[in-house]
C-alpha cells in the first residue's frame, strides 16, 4: 500500500534531497489550497498553515511504507521539527487525503519565500 505525498522543498525533482524520494513514483505537479504560508529554514524550506495564506507549488508522490519512515526521518518527526498530515490540495487533488510535512516550529525573523522553493 502507498501514501499520496506533497513535497515542496528539497524533495521536488532536481532538489537536493530527491535523492530521499526518487526510487518513489512521481504522480504530478499540484498547488496546495492558500491555506499555507512557506519560509526558508536555512537551505530548505518549511511549510507551515495560515488562514490568509497563499497556494504552494509542489509535487505529488506515490510512496511505499519504507518510503514513508525512510521520509520521516530526514523530516525528524520523532526530533519534533515536522509532522505528516493531510494537507488540502486545489483542483483534482481536492477531494483526495494527500499527505504533507508542515513545520512545527515558530517561524518568527524567518524569510517567506512565496509559492515555490
Amino acid at each position: 500500500m502507498s501514501t499520496l505525498v506533497f513535497v515542496y522543498g528539497t524533495l521536488k525533482r532536481g532538489g537536493s534531497n530527491h535523492s530521499w524520494i526518487e526510487k518513489q513514483r512521481f504522480v504530478a505537479e499540484a498547488c496546495t489550497a492558500p491555506l499555507y504560508r512557506m519560509y526558508d529554514l536555512g537551505g530548505y524550506p518549511g511549510m507551515v498553515r495560515d488562514a490568509e495564506g497563499i497556494s504552494i507549488q509542489g509535487e505529488v508522490w506515490s510512496v511505499d511504507e519504507p518510503g514513508l519512515i525512510h521520509l520521516d526521518v530526514l523530516e525528524d518527526i520523532e526530533g519534533g521539527e515536522y509532522e505528516r498530515v493531510a494537507v488540502q490540495l486545489e483542483g483534482e487533488w481536492a477531494a483526495r487525503r494527500v499527505e504533507g510535512y508542515l513545520y512545527l516550529h515558530s517561524t518568527e525573523g524567518r524569510r517567506e519565500v512565496g509559492a515555490c522553493w
